[in-house]
C-alpha cells in the first residue's frame, strides 16, 4: 500500500545478470530454473552470485548489478542517484523504465513514467525530427492532440528548428538528446528519469534542461529522477540523493552529506599518509598525527568549507603543569596561512599527569582553496618551547561549490570568506 504523497516505491530490487554470455546460460541452467519455477520453488541461481564490484576479478560467473534496493520517492522531489561507474545506476533506472525486469522485487509507481536513458533513446533514424516528436509522445500514451498542443514548444526549447524536417540519422549526437529531451519534458510526465545523457550537450543546453527540470518538480509538482556524475548540478537541481555502491545502497539523505559521502569515498585518499609519527626529544615527544574528515574517516583529501579533525599523541615521562600546542600551516610555496593554538582555545592550559596523551582538535571550516599545505608543529611544556617540527604531515583542499551557486570559485588565491551582500537604496 503507497502513501498518497509517494509516487513511486521500490521493494526488495535485485537484479542478476550471468558474466560472459548473453541470456540466462546453459541449457541445464536454464532447465533447472523451469523444474525450480513449477514446483513453485525458488530460482536456484538466485541463492548465488557476487556483489557488483568490476574492480575485482571474482570467483563466481554470476553477479548482482543490483542487490535488495529500496526507497520510496515522494510526489514532486527530485532524486539525485549517483556512484562510480558500474555502481548500478543505469540497471536501475533501466528498470524503473520498464526496459528490462527485476530478478527479484518489486516496482510500485503512479502516472506515467518518461525515460531518457541514451542518445536518441526511441527516435527512428529515418523519420523526421517532428515524426518522432509524434513517435515519441504517442510511446508515452499521448494523443496526437495533446502533442500538437506542445509541438511549437518542444521545438523551440531543443533549439532544433532548422532540422525538425530532416531525418534524424543527419542529427548530431547533441541535437538528439536536445529534442529527446524537450519531448520527454514538455510531454509532461508524472516522472521523468535521465540518466546521464545530458553530459552530451552543450554548456546553455545543460543550463536550460536543468532550469526545465526545476520548473518540473516545483510548479509543475512532478517527480524527477536524475543521475550524473557532474556534482555541481547535482547539487544545483536535487532535493535528495541516493548513493549507490557495489549493487546496493550505502547512502540515502541530503544532497550535501551525500556529495561528501561520495566524493570521499571515491577519492585515491592515501589513508597511510593520514597519520605519521616522529620523535621531537628522547624524554618528550609527539609520537603521532592522525586527520580526519567531517565522517571521522581517515583521510589527506578535504572539501573546501569542511571540517578538518587532528589527533596529536603526545608522550611525556613527566608531570607537566602547562602543555601547549600549536599547529601552523603553510601553503605548497611555504606562505604561511595560519596559526591555531591551544593557548587561543578557553582551555589554554592543560595539566597532564599521564605519560601518554592526546589533543583533540577540530577545525570547523577550512576556508582555503584548493592546494596542498602542509602542517608544522609547535610543543611547549611549563611555558618552554621544545621543539617544532617542520612539515610533519600535508593535506589536499578539493574544490567544491561552496556557495551553492552552481560556481566553483577559481583563481590564484590561498582563501575564500562567506560574505552576505546587501543593496540600500
Amino acid at each position: 500500500m503507497m502513501e498518497d504523497d509517494v509516487i513511486l516505491k521500490v521493494e526488495n530490487l535485485s537484479k542478476q545478470y550471468r558474466l560472459g554470455l548473453v541470456g540466462t546460460g546453459t541449457i541445464s541452467h536454464d532447465l533447472n530454473r523451469f523444474l525450480a519455477r513449477i514446483r513453485g520453488k525458488e530460482d536456484p541461481y538466485l541463492k548465488i552470485g557476487e556483489s557488483n564490484d568490476r574492480s575485482t576479478k571474482g570467483t563466481s560467473e554470476y553477479v548482482w548489478a543490483l542487490k535488495d534496493i529500496n526507497f520510496e520517492v515522494k510526489r514532486g522531489e527530485v532524486l539525485g542517484i549517483i556512484g562510480k561507474n558500474g555502481a548500478g545506476k543505469s540497471t536501475l533506472l533501466k528498470i524503473l523504465s520498464k526496459v528490462t525486469g527485476p530478478s527479484t522485487g518489486a516496482i510500485k509507481s503512479k502516472g506515467r513514467i518518461a525515460s531518457l536513458l541514451e542518445v536518441g533513446t526511441g527516435f527512428h533514424p529515418e523519420m523526421t525530427g517532428k515524426e518522432n516528436i509524434f513517435l515519441n509522445g504517442a510511446i508515452l500514451g499521448m494523443t496526437k492532440k495533446e502533442i500538437a498542443s506542445k509541438l511549437d514548444e518542444i521545438i523551440e526549447f531543443s533549439g532544433c528548428e532548422r532540422y525538425v524536417d530532416t531525418p534524424v540519422k543527419r542529427y548530431s549526437s547533441g541535437m538528439k538528446v536536445r529534442l529527446a529531451f524537450a519531448v520527454a519534458a514538455f510531454l509532461e510526465p508524472d516522472i521523468l528519469v535521465v540518466d546521464e545523457v545530458l553530459a552530451v550537450g552543450d554548456a546553455e543546453f545543460q543550463k536550460k534542461a536543468i532550469g526545465k527540470m526545476q520548473d518540473i518538480s516545483s510548479q509543475g509538482g512532478r517527480t524527477v529522477l536524475f543521475v550524473s556524475h557532474d556534482m555541481v548540478a547535482v547539487q544545483s537541481l536535487c532535493s535528495r540523493l541516493i548513493v549507490l555502491e557495489n549493487g546496493g545502497i550505502s547512502f540515502d539523505g541530503s544532497v550535501v552529506e551525500g556529495v561528501d559521502y561520495y566524493m570521499y569515498s571515491s577519492l585515491e585518499s592515501d589513508v597511510n599518509q593520514s597519520e605519521t609519527y616522529f620523535e621531537i626529544t628522547k624524554n618528550r615527544q609527539v609520537s603521532y598525527i592522525k586527520l580526519k574528515n567531517s565522517s571521522s574517516i581517515a583521510s589527506t583529501n578535504f572539501f573546501m568549507g569542511n571540517s578538518i579533525h587532528f589527533q596529536i599523541g603526545i608522550k611525556n615521562n613527566k608531570e607537566s603543569k602547562d602543555v601547549r600546542l600549536a599547529l601552523l600551516i603553510y601553503s605548497s610555496k611555504g606562505e604561511k596561512i595560519a596559526v591555531v593554538g591551544s593557548m587561543e582555545s578557553s582551555k589554554n592550559i592543560f595539566n597532564v599527569k599521564n605519560n601518554d596523551f592526546s589533543f583533540n582538535l577540530e577545525i570547523m571550516k577550512l576556508n582555503l582553496m584548493p592546494g596542498r599545505y602542509f602542517i608544522t608543529t609547535l610543543l611547549a611544556f611549563d611555558s618552554k618551547i621544545i621543539e617544532k617540527k617542520e612539515e610533519c604531515i600535508s593535506f589536499i583542499i578539493i574544490e567544491k561549490d561552496v556557495y551553492g551557486t552552481g560556481k566553483i570559485p577559481k583563481g590564484n588565491y590561498i582563501v575564500f570568506f562567506n560574505s552576505k551582500w546587501d543593496l540600500k537604496t
